[in-house]
């Protein structure tokens, strides 16, 4: 992501570094002072970076600095370290995709991906695809089969709507590897009856 000016965005450019970081966190072997001397910069950039912060979280904001509206979001969030993060990509079908690195950041079984951390990420991308522009969805139930570990490294997420059923989207989807797919969903996503209201007073 550039701004204006075409230089990269450097929100987006410190939380690349900082995933860097958080992997070699976990990976590194380097000696006890270089262990020590490595943290002892890690909370000066902390000091540094703690003089103006926003309250709370980033939440959802406009467009109004270059930056994504949900920039802080744990699974696309380009500011947020802990996201992958995924880029959903949409067919002409309406399905929807992402292909993603998850590495030693997204372990739980030794040399694989967290079930949890599965399960977060099919319910982003079923939910994608039950989002659509003016008409929010929001998880009801979500349903996971994990028919095998999920090994760390490339994956590939799709997913599709099953059916609509008056204010409820049911959608299904898996993750796959190069050998197959490791685990299946299906998810009822609810549109809120709120906002359904406010679309009827809309187009009375």
């Amino acid at each position: 992501m550039t701004d204006r000016n075409g230089d990269s965005d450097p929100y987006q450019s410190l939380a690349e570094s900082v995933r860097r970081l958080i992997d070699v966190t976990i990976r590194t072997e380097a000696g006890a002072a270089a262990v020590a001397a490595a943290k002892a910069n890690v909370d000066r950039a902390v000091e540094e970076l703690s003089a103006d912060l926003m309250p709370g979280s980033f939440g959802v904001r406009p467009i109004v600095d270059e930056q994504p509206p949900a920039s802080g979001n744990v699974l696309i969030g380009v500011r947020n370290p802990v996201a992958p993060p995924l880029v959903i990509r949409r067919g002409a079908d309406g399905a929807v995709f992402t292909e993603v690195t998850l590495g030693a950041a997204y372990e739980g079984p030794p040399g694989h991906v967290h079930g949890g951390v599965c399960a977060l990420i099919l319910d982003h991308v079923l939910g994608a695809t039950a989002h659509q522009p003016g008409r929010p969805a929001y998880t009801g139930t979500l349903t996971l089969r994990y028919l095998r570990g999920t090994p760390l490294g490339p994956v590939r997420v799709e997913a599709h709507v099953d059916r609509i059923d008056g204010l409820k989207t049911f959608a299904r989807g898996h993750i796959a590897d190069s050998g197959g797919i490791t685990v299946t969903a299906e998810g009822v996503f609810i549109f809120p009856k709120a906002a359904k209201e406010r679309d009827d007073d809309r187009t009375r």
